[in-house]
């Protein structure tokens, strides 16, 4: 029997800890330093790595971690160097979402599908770029920015804008210093998550993510505001093929060029006359797309984790997962991403009904009490036997839970319907 420390504080984390906690070879699930509804909190930011590394040492944890940040710091170096068994991507591994220059790079080097590109850290030239052009573009910021360093714009106005928020304004801070303008690729977007120790990746459920804030994908993009698993968008053809032309070459890639990858690789998918293309990559699980997906696995998480973090997946068999479809739904707080109030009292979280799980992100506990704590703030994940089912009990289950200034989308997973 071993410990697991999840590191992270956001629904992810809550869903990765969930499921870990249902492994029998698991004593007891720590969480750093998780939200409201996580148990066994610890008191460690997510990127203090000398205080992590201390706790795990002590508890005998072996560690998996959430969030980007700490990934890009190199807390995986940090624990490998001290002997501590961790899952997920080294720093230089971590590139590929902590830099989107570097992974735009690696990908044209590497023949991976993506859309062309220019990089600038000159809003002049930038915005002489953008007038040349006859097509509209995205304006991406270079480093790490919680999911919001992306804007994709209608026409040369917006793209004039964005630079400007991005370069000159530093809406994002250091993030911006350097941007990326790729070409616009319209069509349909849905997340492909696998899971690799750097020679094999086994892919997860497919999912969609639902990344604006208002219905029918209008205003700005947030971390993201419902996900669902499986979608028919990715059938089986397109599922090999995203696997076979991304995943594995990206893989194959990374270990030609000295990076093996060991962790959850999430390519944002857009197809485009039945081609894919990458839009991005993460190093991490999906936020909200963990939350459903998580609710579907037929396996025990912690065998597949500890595999990847030991080049040992080959050894496992094909993960299995529930015919069921998943749906999430995110509550948040109103004015949502940009600011919103908190501290105010959630009720009726416990009257979830039992394929139903309110995964926390933005709460703490105070005096017995659940408060918001954040913009997202609760990820309402129900099960169903099709995902027009899943749809109605997530929503079912998202409407008794309350709070002043709650607010959410009623149109997660009706994209997958239109495709049934």
């Amino acid at each position: 029997m071993t410990n697991v420390l999840v590191v992270g504080s956001g629904g992810r984390e809550h869903a990765i800890s969930w499921k870990l906690s249902q492994s029998p070879k698991v004593d007891k699930v720590f969480t750093a330093p998780g939200n409201g509804g996580t148990e066994n909190n610890v008191e460690i930011s997510v990127d203090d790595l000398d205080e992590l590394a201390n706790f795990a040492a002590k508890n005998n944890c072996f560690t998996v971690v959430g969030p980007e940040a700490p990934l890009a710091a190199g807390i995986v170096d940090k624990f490998n160097q001290l002997g501590l068994k961790i899952f997920g991507p080294s720093k230089k591994a971590a590139q590929l979402e902590s830099s989107k220059i570097w992974a735009k790079e690696f990908m044209k080097r590497n023949q991976i599908p993506t859309a062309r590109f220019e990089i600038f850290d000159d809003s002049k030239k930038a915005e002489n770029y953008v007038e040349s052009l006859d097509y509209n573009v995205v304006v991406k910021a270079d480093g790490l920015a919680e999911g919001k360093g992306v804007i994709v714009c209608n026409s040369k106005e917006e793209a004039v804008s964005a630079i400007q928020t991005i370069l000159v304004e530093k809406t994002f801070g250091d993030a911006g210093n350097k941007i990326i303008i790729e070409e616009r690729i319209d069509g349909l977007e849905a997340s492909f998550i696998a899971l690799s120790d750097g020679n094999v990746a086994i892919p997860m459920a497919s999912s969609q993510d639902h990344k604006r804030i208002y219905d029918d994908d209008k205003g700005p993009n947030t971390g993201g505001m419902g996900a669902y698993s499986p979608t028919p968008i990715v059938d089986e053809i397109k599922a090999k093929k995203i696997q076979k032309e991304i995943i594995e070459k990206t893989i194959q890639s990374m270990k030609n060029e000295g990076i093996p990858f060991q962790g959850f690789i999430y390519a944002g998918i857009m197809l485009k006359d039945d081609e894919p293309y990458v839009l991005e990559f993460n190093v991490r699980m999906g936020d909200p797309e963990c939350q459903p997906i998580t609710m579907r696995m037929d396996f025990d998480l912690y065998d597949y984790l500890l595999a990847s973090s030991e080049q040992k997946l080959s050894e496992l068999p094909k993960p299995s997962w529930k015919k069921q479809s998943a749906v999430c739904v995110v509550l948040a707080s109103k004015g949502y991403p940009i600011s919103y109030p908190k501290n105010e009292e959630i009720s009726n979280l416990d009257s979830v009904s039992e394929n139903c799980q309110a995964f926390h992100a933005g709460t703490k506990s105070k005096e017995g009490k659940i408060l918001t704590n954040g913009g997202r703030v609760l990820g309402v994940t129900a099960l169903g036997d099709t995902l027009d089912l899943a749809i109605s009990n997530a929503y079912s289950e998202a409407k008794k839970i309350s709070w002043p200034h709650k607010v959410f989308r009623n149109d997660i997973g009706k994209k997958g319907l239109s495709y049934l």
